[in-house]
């Protein structure tokens, strides 16, 4: 039932439990706050937030009050709140020169100058002057985590970081020490926090103590050239925020997007942007008769490759495209080898059934992420949230403390920051599920919104397809699939997967695989192989075959190339990539593609015309009206198309077949260095050395 109150003489109402805070805010007023944050529980303590209410004799708290707790007045009209009162604007001058009693007022050499909550509502609701002449008190910098410089004589313990690390990473290995002014902010015995989020509580920080240990010092917020893009770490499609000065990209930061990422990031999209400019392709190279690779120019890389190619039998040719390639990319090199009569073409890892069967509903992750706060019974199979998609993980541990969902785990054990029920590590375990066996059935079973989190760990592995089948049949049987829920949701590991299968990235008629393609080349029947942006497959499996390599840094696949075209990474292209939930979205240009790499929808085109093959675009914009006929709904940038559930109707269908009993572990064994960007960061290099036990004990 709404509540009704006055705030400044203005009556409105407002929902049943809102606080004084959101109240006033709805009325459009501005309310100075420095401990309260939307997305985290209410601490109360720096009292900046003040406000006046008529029949109370002091000010108020307004984010620690709720509207139901507020009096009418004795002739029941409702109760009156006034924020612009010479009471309010005095109490927050008095709060205000006790927040700068001890703050060292560095502002000119602060890295937080121009971006800091202290010093803007210090302007705002300041006095101007302090009447306190004493030393103030300094305080020891903590170590909190290797990305993370502090200056901890600045804190004015508002816990924005403490209640983070809690409630949102779910670690809670940071939180406040002594009493009185003695309190500090701390991690226990001083040891690194252990959460792949800390970098968000940089954001969070409104004074300035905890600042970006890779961007301290190297510009002023005015001087960076800001643009808005789509974070490729991981499959979410994270907004996020890319900022660069001069050509260099210094620092990357979170946008808001409720649907996806909220308001955070992990450290790896975070912290590793050095990775994008280091360790580049900047021009075409070929290998000599001496096995030497060598810089040369894009008609000599081209006519090497028309050399290679097997004209006379195209199926002795074959194509795959690697994690970070967009759907534009993917569609051009699936259109390329059509073109050429090359039927073996894929855009999946090794193994992985997606595609074969059950359409975009077996491949996307159907609830949404979103989705994940109305699940109240979970099962992970074969997946690790916290390293796979850290921001997802903060929904799923929000919805075990919030809304006591039960959770559960077919595979090897992971530290995950919430109680889970480990059923078993083999997939016999997920079989006798799907035939009507096991206890966590009956919870699934009476669950409203069951939800089963189907990892790349379970389906990257020969006999992955049966595992894709049970999982499905097991969703169908708990009812997790219905006209108003789809709890079935695959959870992927690389940001160009279901954007390469929504553009037909697959075989033709009588081609192969990857795994196929790779078994092929070590026999000898392929002889030719074109990787696109391919770096995290076994290269010593192609053997003697000659291997184009495309692609932005290198990696594994620049080494083991005969030709190699440079490309561009996400910052230096506008494409689109479709996160695990079906969501198509578009990169935006930061900075140009470095000395002669081009983008790689045009390399495809510029090697069609070498090579004699004819493709339907000669610009983007004409391959994105082919790609959007064959798939309308990427054309709805930033929109979620839904799939047919009736494809999990016939995932499940499939026949079983014969299925490995191995372990389902994970595909990430290490978080910070997943894919080519990730592994060209010197940052991200030291932060998978540190976070080995040995490296921690150093770093200690």
């Amino acid at each position: 039932m709404p509540v009704k109150l006055k705030i400044d003489g203005e009556l409105i109402e407002v929902e049943d439990g809102a606080t004084l805070l959101q109240a006033c805010e709805q009325a459009g007023k501005e309310i100075p706050r420095f401990c309260y944050h939307e997305r985290l529980s209410i601490a109360g303590n720096c009292r900046m937030c003040l406000v006046e209410v008529k029949g109370i004799p002091k000010p108020m708290a307004s984010c620690a009050l709720s509207v139901n707790d507020l009096r009418p007045g004795p002739d029941g009209e409702p109760p009156e709140v006034f924020t612009e009162s010479d009471v309010t604007k005095k109490a927050r001058r008095g709060v205000m020169e006790f927040l700068l009693i001890n703050h060292p007022l560095d502002c000119p050499i602060c890295d937080q100058g121009g971006e800091c909550d202290l010093q803007d509502q210090a302007m705002g609701y300041g006095l101007g002057v302090s009447r306190f002449a004493e030393n103030k008190r300094a305080v020891e910098d903590r170590f909190i985590s290797p990305l993370i410089r502090t200056i901890m004589t600045r804190c004015i313990k508002c816990t924005r970081c403490v209640r983070f690390i809690a409630d949102v990473a779910g670690i809670g290995d940071l939180g406040a020490t002594g009493r009185g002014e003695d309190v500090e902010i701390t991690t226990w015995l001083d040891a690194a926090t252990q959460t792949e989020l800390a970098g968000n509580i940089v954001d969070l920080c409104p004074v300035g103590a905890l600042t970006s240990a890779t961007y301290a010092f190297r510009a002023r917020p005015w001087e960076l050239d800001k643009t808005p893009t789509i974070d490729v770490m991981d499959a979410m499609g994270c907004h996020i925020r890319v900022d660069a000065k001069f050509g260099e990209i210094l620092r990357i930061l979170p946008r808001e997007c409720d649907a996806i990422n909220e308001e955070w990031i992990s450290d790896k999209s975070r912290h590793s942007f050095d990775g994008i400019q280091k360790n580049r392709l900047d021009t075409p190279w070929v290998r000599d008769e001496n096995g030497q690779l060598r810089a040369a120019s894009w008609e000599e890389a081209f006519g090497r490759i028309r050399e290679a190619f097997p004209k006379d039998d195209p199926t002795r040719a074959a194509a795959i495209a690697g994690d970070l390639a967009a759907a534009e990319e993917a569609f051009a090199l699936k259109a390329l080898m059509e073109a050429l009569g090359v039927p073996h073409v894929d855009g999946r890892p090794p193994h992985v059934p997606l595609g074969a069967a059950g359409g975009r509903a077996g491949w996307l992750f159907n609830p949404t992420i979103a989705g994940i706060d109305e699940a109240d019974a979970i099962l992970l199979i074969g997946a690790n949230p916290r390293h796979e998609a850290a921001v997802l993980n903060t929904r799923i541990h929000r919805a075990f403390f919030e809304r006591g969902a039960l959770i559960a785990l077919i595979g090897q054990p992971c530290d995950l920051p919430y109680e889970y029920r480990h059923l078993g590590e083999t997939p016999d375990v997920l079989l006798d599920m799907a035939d009507g066996k096991g206890a966590f059935l009956n919870v699934l079973k009476r669950a409203e919104r069951p939800l089963i989190i189907l990892g790349m760990g379970a389906l990257m592995r020969p006999g992955g397809k049966t595992i894709h089948a049970a999982a499905a049949r097991l969703a169908q049987a708990v009812g997790a699939v219905t006209d108003e829920w789809n709890g079935f949701g695959v959870l992927h590991t690389a940001a160009g997967l279901v954007g390469a299968l929504e553009a037909g990235c697959l075989p033709g008629r009588g081609g192969r695989d990857t795994a196929g393609i790779l078994r092929a080349a070590g026999r000898g029947d392929i002889g030719f192989v074109w990787l696109l942006g391919a770096d995290d497959i076994d290269m010593s499996a192609l053997g003697d075959a000659f291997v184009v390599y495309q692609g932005s840094h290198g990696d594994a696949g620049a080494h083991r190339a005969d030709v190699i075209l440079p490309g561009a990474a996400f910052t230096e292209k506008e494409v689109t990539f479709v996160n695990m939930e079906g969501r198509a979205q578009m990169t935006r240009l930061v900075t140009p593609p470095p000395g002669e790499a081009r983008e790689d929808w045009a390399i495809l085109r510029a090697a069609a015309d070498h090579l004699g093959a004819e493709l339907p675009f000669d610009s983007l914009d004409a391959l994105r009206a082919k790609l959007y006929e064959k798939a309308p709904h990427l054309a709805r940038l930033g929109a979620v198309a839904p799939a047919d559930p009736a494809g999990i109707a016939e995932l499940a269908a499939l026949t079983p077949g014969r299925v490995s009993n191995r372990p389902l572990a994970s595909p990430v064994a290490d978080f910070w260095l997943t894919n080519p960007i990730a592994r060209a960061s010197r940052i991200m290099r030291e932060m998978s050395r540190l976070s080995e036990p040995q490296g921690r004990e150093a770093a200690e």
